[in-house]
This record gives C-alpha cells, sequence and structure tokens, in this order.
C-alpha cells in the first residue's frame, strides 16, 4: 500500500487526504499549525490519521509522495530534506489531475483570476455544461474529482500551485496578467514570478489553448524567448486583432471562430477595463467550449461579481463606502483607483509584499485627497504619499478606519478600502478584512 503525507489541513490538503483514501493510499496528515474544528471533524469522521501543531519527521520521510499546502515555500528544511530523499512533492491540482479525465480550463494570473472564473464558471453552467469550480477557490478539486466527477472544471491557480505542478494539464489555459506580486516567495526576482505563471502551459499541446493579455509586457517578453505548443489566443485593449478579442467604439468583439461576438461595453455587468479584459478572457474560453453566442451575452449581462472586489458597500450621508479589500497587490489597486469617478479617501496597508507604489503616484494625486494607513508598518506608504496629499491618519483596525474616513469625507465623495497589501497584520485574511470593513460601515 503506498503512502501519501499530506502537508497542511485546510481545505486542499483535507480534499488531498479524501482522494489518497479513496484511491487506496494510506494517508497522514500533518500540520506544523493548529487544524480547524471543521476539518478534524472530516478527517476523524473519515478515519484518516493526523497530528498538529509538530511535523513528525519519521512519520513524513517514509512517503512514496508528499502533497503540500501551497502557502508552505520551498525553502522550508523538511521540504528541502523529502526532496533530497527523491520522494515527489506536488501541489492538491497535481494530485487531483491524475484521477480526472475531465475537461480542465485553469486561470492564473496577478489579478482578475478569481473574477474570471467566477465569470466563466457561471456562464458554462447557465449553458447548461456540467461544471465545478475549483483551486484557489470554493471546495478542494482533490474532493470534488473523489465526489462529485464534474465533466468540466474551472480552476483558479495560484503561481505557488503552479510550482508543484508535473504532469498536470489544462485544455484551456487563462493568463490575465503578471505584474509584481508575492516576491517574497521568488526571491525577489520577477523572472522567476514570471516563470511560475507560465508553468499553466507548460504541458499543453497543439490542440489546447492559452488565453493571453497581449498588452501585457511580461507576457509577451516570455512569449517571445519561450515556446509553448498550445495554440495562442490574444485578447487586448490597445489594439485591433485578426484573431482574439478587442475593444472597437466601446464593443468588445471576439473573433476567434465562425461565430463572432460584438458587444457593446456598456451591457456588461462587470465595469473597468480589467473587467472588459476579464470578459473577454472568459467569453473566448467558453466559445471554444462550444457554448452558444447567446447563452454567453446573457451571462455577461446578468454576472452578479465578486464579493470584496470593487463591491459597493453602502452610502452614508452622501458618501460611498467601496470595499476592495481583495486587492492585495499594486496592480489591483491601479485598478481600483482607476475607476473611481469621484474625490477618494484611500484605505491602504498591511503586510507590504515587496510593493513599488510608485506606479499609484499620477491616480493618487489625481484622485485620492487622504490616505488612512490600515497596517501595523506604514513608512513605506508615507514616504512615498506625503508629497502628493495632504493628510495621512494612521489607524489600529477596521471601525477606526472607518470613522476617521467618515469624517474626512465630504458629500459626493468616496472611501475606498483597497488595502494593496496583505492582511495577516491585524486580520486572518482578506475575506475578513473585508467584512470588518462592511460591518463597521454598517454600523456608522
Amino acid at each position: 500500500m503506498k503512502r501519501l503525507v499530506v502537508l497542511g489541513g485546510g481545505e486542499s490538503g483535507v480534499g488531498a487526504a479524501l482522494l489518497g483514501k479513496q484511491k487506496g493510499y494510506e494517508v497522514f496528515v500533518s500540520d506544523k499549525g493548529a487544524i480547524s474544528k471543521k476539518y478534524k471533524e472530516v478527517l476523524l469522521n473519515n478515519k484518516i490519521d493526523f497530528e498538529e501543531k509538530q511535523h513528525t519527521e519519521s512519520k513524513i520521510l517514509n512517503a512514496d509522495v508528499v502533497v503540500k499546502s501551497p502557502g508552505i515555500p520551498d525553502t522550508v528544511a523538511l521540504i528541502v530534506k523529502l526532496k533530497e530523499n527523491l520522494i515527489p512533492v506536488i501541489s492538491e491540482i497535481e494530485f487531483a489531475a491524475k484521477y480526472t479525465s475531465a475537461n480542465i480550463i485553469s486561470i492564473t494570473g496577478s489579478n482578475g483570476k478569481t473574477t474570471t472564473t467566477l465569470l466563466l464558471h457561471h456562464i458554462l453552467k447557465n449553458a447548461g455544461l456540467d461544471v465545478g469550480i475549483a483551486g484557489n477557490i470554493g471546495d478542494s478539486f482533490a474532493q470534488q474529482v473523489a465526489e462529485q466527477s464534474y465533466e468540466n472544471y474551472v480552476l483558479e491557480l495560484s503561481s505557488f500551485q503552479l510550482d508543484g505542478i508535473e504532469d498536470f494539464n489544462s485544455h484551456i489555459a487563462i493568463l490575465t496578467n503578471i505584474t509584481p506580486d508575492h516576491l517574497d516567495r521568488y526571491e525577489y526576482d520577477f523572472n522567476k514570478y514570471v516563470a511560475s505563471k507560465f508553468r499553466i502551459t507548460k504541458n499543453q499541446k497543439e490542440t489546447d489553448y492559452l488565453i493571453f493579455d497581449a498588452d501585457d509586457e511580461a507576457i509577451n517578453n516570455w512569449l517571445k524567448e519561450n515556446k509553448t505548443s498550445a495554440k495562442l489566443v490574444p485578447f487586448s485593449l490597445e489594439k485591433e486583432l485578426e484573431y482574439g478579442a478587442y475593444v472597437k467604439d466601446n464593443n468588445m468583439i471576439i473573433n476567434i471562430n465562425k461565430e463572432k461576438i460584438n458587444m457593446p461595453l456598456s451591457t456588461l455587468s462587470v465595469k473597468g477595463k480589467h473587467n472588459t479584459k476579464n470578459a473577454m478572457a472568459a467569453t473566448m474560453a467558453a466559445q471554444l467550449l462550444k457554448v452558444r453566442r447567446q447563452a454567453i451575452k446573457e451571462s455577461l449581462e446578468d454576472f452578479e461579481g465578486v464579493e470584496h472586489r470593487l463591491e459597493n458597500v453602502a452610502k452614508v450621508k452622501g458618501v460611498a463606502f467601496i470595499n476592495d479589500s481583495k486587492a492585495t497587490n499594486v496592480n489591483a489597486t491601479y485598478y481600483a483607483l482607476e475607476c473611481m469617478d469621484k474625490t477618494t479617501i484611500w484605505i491602504v496597508g498591511g503586510v507590504d509584499k515587496g510593493n513599488d507604489y510608485n506606479d499609484l503616484l499620477p491616480l493618487v494625486r489625481e484622485k485620492v485627497k487622504a490616505i488612512v494607513c490600515l497596517g501595523l508598518d506604514n513608512e513605506k506608504i508615507k514616504n512615498t504619499f506625503e508629497n502628493v496629499v495632504d493628510i495621512i491618519v494612521e489607524t489600529a483596525g477596521a471601525e477606526e478606519a472607518v470613522k476617521v474616513s467618515q469624517k474626512l469625507a465630504e458629500r459626493g465623495e468616496a472611501v475606498l478600502l483597497s488595502p494593496c497589501c496583505a492582511s495577516f497584520d491585524l486580520f486572518e485574511n482578506y475575506e475578513d478584512r473585508g467584512r470588518q470593513f462592511k460591518n463597521a460601515v454598517r454600523s456608522l
């Protein structure tokens, strides 16, 4: 009996354990931290052996295969030791893919991947396809392969998940964009991060497709210097394409097969340039899966958008409060500020992942009247913006940040939470940060 060791007892780890048990492995789950009550119950109910708050090496180094949580860096001593012992260390995505013959559409990128994933899933589901959604979102891919076996999966994949693949392949891969993010995991080398994203196409064949942003410098540079077997399917806001998707006269035009799609941007339910790109990518993937033009258009018109992503929370005394807690890097915040059409009080800060805020200066100068810092260390934010914004205030939590912002804002202005940073200094995660912000707004 082969031994599967799973490192990390969260959503992806417990999913991998369930699939491993179903496929006849002897399974052991090990988490350096505490395993939450919800996941512990699943492990106990399924009689899966586990430990928490420690990694017992003797129980791990005897594995035939190790599935590790995307949150564990490759540089950790235990992972280095496993690799020295030639024990394969893979991601849950790689492990689960071996056990499904489903059609896989996977989506990666620094920004836009959640919206694109949810939008594509919405289109395919409405069109009657048997489709699951997994990866960085929803229930674990491995658990769904074990319990549901959909015919199609839309997977949102982070660079960390892609780092752990060997043979995994997607029939359609979407690369939304690549901007500096998570550089702390890639030795502050942007090229290593880019290479990590492009692992999404490493096993693609001539019969597969790579949908990509043709306006993105990092993507174009990689494609000039490297080869992929997949058919390239570009989208652009800057140029008209003979093959692919582009914008002309405020219409989104998609021309990749006999059914040309022409749709006014005003009818899209998601707004902003970045969302036009997300809609182009999702639409082309749906077309390649033979979804009818009319079905795609209807889904693009009624899609609801993503919580914590430019989400309108409430208007209080004429001031709009907007929750963009999902903006954990500079590029995401750039999009948010670009979409603002009112004078803005900007709430920013958290755990800096090597951010360069200079790209934001022109937008901040044009739109932001005050900055409210929401993080433990705000020196870099203050140093970057003190010459373009008169008011910079430091706060110690969501409630205080909202109250201060309300005092600073006048009727007709907006308060935007778009932190640009990870949330782990004051919050559990970006969802927790967004919920605390919304609760604070509602109790004003």
